[in-house]
């Protein structure tokens, strides 16, 4: 597998593993400091498309079907079959538990002092009022959800670049018989 193909999955493995990192941070008492960090948001959707868009060019210009690309998958080190499992695993169990517990308040903010959530209840759609605690526990959802699905997503672009990287690795391997 070419170098390039391994530093793309590195790179996508080491952003998701820091945004599962930070998503169960969340978890602990108090809010992360980056509640206000807008640039944060757009860094990661900006990174997260470029690593999660050129992954997929890379496996589709494979032209493998899923079961080559599972194989693919299954060529790669144990170790980081491993790590990527148990990432993805970390990731989706994190991801159950927030939506598990989050209620149906989101988008939480000051307004003229009071502190107001956006309710998802069918009927009661709209803007609440909310006491302070559950302020912080809608920034903390919020937040647990806004690093969680791109870590997820990171960790999916590495799967497809390494596994590219494997297939493009074996048809490199193949040597073309002279047929005549």
């Amino acid at each position: 597998m070419g170098w390039n193909f391994k530093l793309h999955g590195g790179v996508a493995v080491g952003l998701g593993a820091t945004l599962l990192l930070l998503a169960s941070l969340t978890w602990l008492p108090g809010a992360l400091p980056l509640t206000d960090a807008r640039w944060l948001v757009a860094a990661i959707f900006a990174s997260l498309f470029v690593a999660f868009v050129s992954a997929l060019v890379r496996l589709l210009l494979t032209g493998a079907d899923k079961h080559a690309i599972w194989l693919a998958f299954r060529c790669l080190p144990s170790k980081v079959q491993m790590t990527l499992g148990a990432l993805a695993l970390w990731g989706v169990v994190l991801l159950a538990f927030s939506t598990a517990t989050e209620g149906n308040l989101q988008a939480a903010e000051v307004r003229d002092g009071r502190y107001v959530a956006f309710d998802t209840t069918p009927h009661t759609r709209g803007m609440v009022e909310i006491s302070q605690r559950h302020y912080q526990d809608v920034l903390e959802s919020d937040q647990r959800t806004m690093f969680a699905i791109p870590g997820v997503l990171f960790l999916g672009a590495a799967y497809a670049a390494l596994t590219a990287g494997e297939l493009r690795r074996a048809d490199g391997a193949v040597v073309p018989s002279d047929i005549m």
